[in-house]
This record gives C-alpha cells, sequence and structure tokens, in this order.
C-alpha cells in the first residue's frame, strides 16, 4: 500500500453550506481508500492506496466529490515520500519557526517555471518573500497587512491548477504521513 495526501482547493459550497470533514472521509472510503484521514476542515486527507498514477487518483477523487456534494472542485495528489519531500525543502526555516501561519507553500498540480518568478516577486511587499522549490511556490506574507498582492499574483489564472497551505499545516501532513511511503 502506499499513503497518499491529497489537498482539495476552496471546498466552500455555496450559502450555509459546507463540506464535514466526516462526510469527505466517507467519500474516499467509498472509493476503496483505506486509512483514511482528515486535517482541520479546510480539505486535507491522507489515505492508503494500491500505487496509482497521481492523475488517476485525483480524477478519481474530484469525480467523487462532485458527485457527493454537487460541485467541482480541484484536487493536488502527493504520494507521502513527495509530501516528505516538499516539507523538508521549505525555504524558510525560521519564519517557519516563529510564524508558521504566515509562511505557506501553493502545492501545484504542475510544475511551476522558474521565469514566472520575477512577476511573482513584483507583486511582494517589502517584508514579504516568495520562492520557488520544485516547481511550487513557497510564501512568507506580512503580519502587517490585511491583505496581499502576492496572494492575489499567484492565482490558478496566473499559476495553474493549485492550493495554498500553511506551514503548519504541512508539518502536520507530514506528521501524518510519517515515513510510510
Amino acid at each position: 500500500m502506499q499513503t497518499y495526501v491529497a489537498l482539495l482547493y476552496s471546498i466552500i459550497l455555496g450559502a450555509g453550506r459546507r463540506v464535514v470533514m466526516s462526510d469527505l472521509k466517507a467519500m474516499a472510503e467509498s472509493l476503496g481508500l483505506r486509512n483514511v484521514r482528515t486535517l482541520v476542515a479546510t480539505g486535507n486527507l491522507v489515505f492508503e492506496s494500491e500505487k496509482t498514477a497521481i492523475p488517476v487518483l485525483e480524477r478519481r477523487l474530484e469525480a467523487a466529490f462532485e458527485t457527493a456534494f454537487g460541485r467541482h472542485v480541484d484536487i493536488i495528489v502527493r504520494s507521502a515520500g513527495d509530501w516528505l519531500k516538499l516539507a523538508s525543502r521549505s525555504p524558510f526555516p525560521t519564519e517557519s519557526t516563529d510564524a508558521g501561519d504566515q509562511v505557506a507553500v501553493r502545492v501545484m498540480r504542475k510544475a511551476v517555471a522558474e521565469d514566472v518568478l520575477p512577476g511573482l516577486q513584483a507583486h511582494a511587499a517589502e517584508d514579504e518573500t516568495v520562492l520557488l522549490v520544485g516547481g511550487d511556490i513557497w510564501l512568507v506574507f506580512s503580519r502587517e497587512r490585511p491583505s496581499s498582492r502576492l496572494l492575489a499574483a499567484a492565482n490558478h489564472k496566473r499559476m495553474g491548477v493549485g492550493t495554498s497551505r500553511n506551514w503548519n499545516t504541512v508539518r502536520r501532513l507530514a506528521e501524518m504521513v510519517g515515513g510510510r511511503q
């Protein structure tokens, strides 16, 4: 069995409707996924499955989500090994320790090319930083600003399918997958 992490993008269903994590877990289990666990109510799954191509898992999960909840949601899947690699490659170790909620990674379905970095950096405030590591977008946000132009610049339309998680979530998901690969 292989362990995987699945990240759902924007699981808001509309006015007064939300995804309950027990329902999300049941949806994943209906696909035959095993040892399904969730982390916080923002759409993070850890599960086990026979070794399967990542795009196949993403399509299966997205189709099941749409059937169960009536709305398409992009879902990014990484193997446990790839998730542990992502977590170990944080370019902001000091900031992650000091303010894990201000460090985030936009986990991408397809790797972002290095040539987009200057365009993203142009949107960063003086106290914000953006770097690409392994095709994913790592960000340090300002505590002083209620909204960030940098976050807006790293959106689906400009960068492609991806979803952001703060360092605290990245770390906790890494703990959940442990050393199982």
